[in-house]
């Protein structure tokens, strides 16, 4: 981190997509129309509305866009609540990026991955995977394993269908919770479905989603015959100031801000008590 890490940048709020009906997609630009800084897939930045608060969110856009950067938000608070009453054309401020990064570059490449997300879990996944598509050549298989409660609840749904689906070497599993009208994919809960798709061991596992979903997500990958050393995930929700001072982001001798959002899983010990 350096100091220009901690300066905010004015951001212009170029375009909002509706994903889902509590999630909503921001693009961001500077006032001269550029990418508000560089990061790396897994990375996050400090959004905020003077006067009004600020957190930290997963950049969601792929590192090798260099147009702009994208925020999807899930609204749950009065910040998020700010944001998603927002038009185009306002202004935020953003800082970063903090926080490490998925080692798309070192241990990942050349690997067969596996992609399991929940619900907004997808977001923080989504730069890792467009990443790895638009440096196809560097990366073995993709496959993409989603669930949401319902249909109207997976982010990025057109994304998914049209581009992801559509793409040689990207495999994507779809689920919802339960039963709907107009749904004839999967029905049932992630870890479930991960254990009756049986993938592959010789994959390398990111995982996002609820820490509920995490938990018996890990336990369904074990059983199966995958080691905490293939499994990464980010646990960015835990981050609130993002320079290691606040202590909310703690976990055993680890700090989210400084030694993650990402971890393998062999390497961040003990899990959360709320995981």
């Amino acid at each position: 981190m350096n100091n220009e890490t901690l300066i905010p940048v004015i951001g212009v709020v170029t375009d909002i997509r509706i994903d889902t009906p509590d999630v909503k997609t921001f693009r961001v630009v500077t006032p001269d129309g550029n990418k508000p800084f560089e990061h790396m897939p897994g990375q996050c930045a400090m959004l905020s509305i003077p006067g009004v608060g600020e957190a930290m969110f997963s950049i969601t856009s792929s590192p090798t866009n260099t147009e702009y950067m994208e925020f999807s938000i899930k609204k749950c608070g009065c910040l998020t609540d700010w944001l998603h009453k927002m038009e185009v054309g306002q202004y935020v401020t953003v800082r970063g990026p903090y926080g490490n990064y998925f080692p798309v570059e070192t241990e990942l490449k050349g690997k067969n991955l596996l992609f399991i997300a929940g619900g907004i879990g997808l977001a923080p996944l989504r730069s890792v995977i467009n990443y790895c598509r638009a440096n196809r050549d560097n990366y073995g298989t993709i496959d993409i394993i989603y669930g949401s409660r319902s249909k109207d609840d997976l982010v990025d749904y057109s994304e998914i269908i049209n581009e992801w689906m559509t793409e040689a070497g990207v495999s994507v599993h779809l689920t919802i919770d339960r039963e709907q009208e107009g749904w004839d994919g999967h029905v049932g809960f992630v870890p479930n479905y991960v254990k009756e798709l049986n993938p592959d061991i010789d994959k390398t596992v990111l995982v996002c989603g609820p820490p509920i979903m995490i938990k018996f997500t890990l336990n369904a990958l074990k059983e199966l015959g995958f080691t905490e050393e293939q499994v990464y995930t980010t646990m960015e929700l835990r981050m609130k100031c993002g320079v290691g001072k606040c202590g909310r982001c703690n976990i055993g001798s680890k700090y989210v801000c400084k030694d993650g959002p990402v971890f393998r899983y062999d390497k961040l010990g003990a899990l959360p008590d709320e995981y």
